[in-house]
């Protein structure tokens, strides 16, 4: 089980990788967006670090709303309003929980894809986020079903995270700004699932 002080140490840990990879999600972002997926993802994890310093460690449910305002409240775009609500859904899947287990972890996926879902009126195959995120429930929840141990559930989500971002390289964006360029979208991967998939894959390594 999983404590919410090292659900904290976790998004911190989200906080550093997004930073370290802010140009580079820039660049995938000016090829086919606004060019500002990696600014507006570290000027919101910022948000998120500040957000959590007085937030209470024994609700994760608590932990993850405060996240999850913070990201729709400092990050611009449709990334704010996208992820802020994939946090803010998932934290009502653990509100009170003071820790949380795997199960835990893929109805929090599960629960942040709805509500991706329910904000974008996007779906798998579209570029977006939801590219690297619903295959990694998929393969959360499959590893899971088969009695993995909880290490190999985490690397089976984040590999999966990890493919569905480089997938988005091959197919035409259906939403977004990148949308208005169609065919000429392809050859380059979407920022927010490749943002999705590093979030995925710190997981991982926080807790392999």
């Amino acid at each position: 089980m999983i404590s919410g002080e090292k659900i904290i140490e976790i998004l911190v840990s989200i906080g550093d990788k997004i930073e370290e990879n802010k140009v580079y999600l820039t660049e995938l972002d000016a090829s086919i967006g606004d060019g500002d997926h990696g600014l507006n993802m570290s000027k919101g994890f910022l948000a998120v670090k500040e957000a959590l310093k007085d937030v209470d460690s024994k609700n994760i449910g608590g932990i993850l709303k405060k996240a999850g305002m913070a990201l729709v409240s400092h990050v611009g775009g449709a990334s704010g309003p996208l992820y802020g609500t994939a946090f803010m859904k998932a934290a009502v899947i653990v509100n009170d929980k003071e820790s949380v287990g795997i199960d835990d972890f893929i109805n929090i996926l599960k629960a942040a894809i709805d509500g991706v879902v329910m904000r974008g009126k996007a779906q798998e195959g579209d570029k977006t986020m939801l590219d690297a995120i619903m295959p990694a429930y998929r393969a959360g929840k499959a590893s899971r079903e088969e009695g993995k141990a909880c290490s190999e559930v985490l690397e089976a989500v984040s590999n999966a995270a990890l493919k569905g971002a480089e997938n988005t390289e091959k197919i035409a964006a259906k939403k977004g700004r990148a949308s208005y360029l169609g065919d000429r979208s392809i050859g380059h991967k979407d920022p927010g699932a490749v943002s999705a998939s590093i979030m995925l894959k710190t997981i991982y390594d926080c807790l392999k």
